[in-house]
């Protein structure tokens, strides 16, 4: 029984001296096999690399009633590189040069001898003198088409711009002759050409600050105000009995009634 004891109290007693030794912390084996628990990331962090939203513009005028530039958003230039090297300019076309250019611009043969025998100075004229007032019509029509050679810009006036009611929310008038839908048609030889504004969606927008825009319309009323254009021509798109120029308004002047300027926007 005495070797009995003695041989527990050894044991007890290097129990006490093992536990000493490890200073009461968890033994080796089972700290190996814990899984680490990684600490969270600060929510900044995860902030920073989201991705940043971009904030919806506020148009100048609404936000702070300053005025914004009257000046037009950059358009689209011509793609094709035949139509962009056109420099001439032409001034308040009648309805037969621009059907002269919308041949020139597509590059389309105009059926030239088809316009000569139905124009009435031909069909009324006496047998003996066809001949020559064919020939006369005929040059006409020449003449007129190589007028147009290198033209790329229209600059013409319109009676009415149809300008719309005071925006306050956006703070700008709408210059409805110039919006995407509308479009300037003319009409001769028996062909249809209509213009189209390519930058229409932001040439429209005239922007006024708040405090200018009843004076304005006090000074315009219910009459019409008149518009001034320079257009560039960027495209041509053929269709049959016809076809569209379509064009950037690269500036415009609008004249009140009596013909004082409103405002210049380029």
């Amino acid at each position: 029984m005495r070797h009995a004891l003695h041989r527990v109290a050894v044991a007890a007693a290097a129990l006490v001296v093992l536990a000493g030794c490890d200073g009461g912390k968890a033994p080796a084996a089972n700290a190996a096999n814990a899984t680490p628990v990684a600490a969270p990331a600060p929510m900044t962090m995860s902030l920073m690399a989201a991705p940043a939203m971009a904030a919806s513009p506020i148009p100048t005028s609404a936000k702070s009633g300053a005025p914004a530039p009257a000046t037009l958003a950059a358009a689209p230039a011509a793609a094709n590189p035949a139509i962009a090297a056109r420099e001439r300019e032409i001034v308040s076309p009648d309805d037969s040069a621009m059907v002269f250019l919308y041949y020139d611009l597509a590059g389309l043969k105009p059926p030239i001898d088809e316009w000569v025998e139905k124009d009435n100075r031909v069909q009324f004229a006496p047998g003996p003198e066809k001949a020559a007032r064919r020939a006369a019509v005929r040059a006409e029509f020449e003449a007129g088409l190589a007028a147009v050679h290198g033209i790329g810009r229209i600059r013409l006036s319109l009676a009415n711009a149809e300008l719309s009611e005071y925006d306050p929310t956006y703070g700008e008038f709408t210059v409805r002759s110039l919006s995407p839908a509308s479009m300037l048609t003319f009409q001769a030889l028996g062909q249809k050409i209509v213009t189209r504004f390519a930058n229409g969606q932001t040439a429209q927008l005239w922007r006024v600050p708040a405090e200018q825009a009843q004076g304005i319309r006090d000074r315009v009323g219910h009459r019409n105000v008149g518009l001034e254009l320079l257009l560039r021509i960027v495209d041509v798109q053929p269709g049959p009995g016809g076809g569209a120029i379509v064009a950037n308004v690269e500036e415009y002047a609008l004249r009140a009634g009596d013909g004082s300027t409103l405002a210049r926007v380029h």
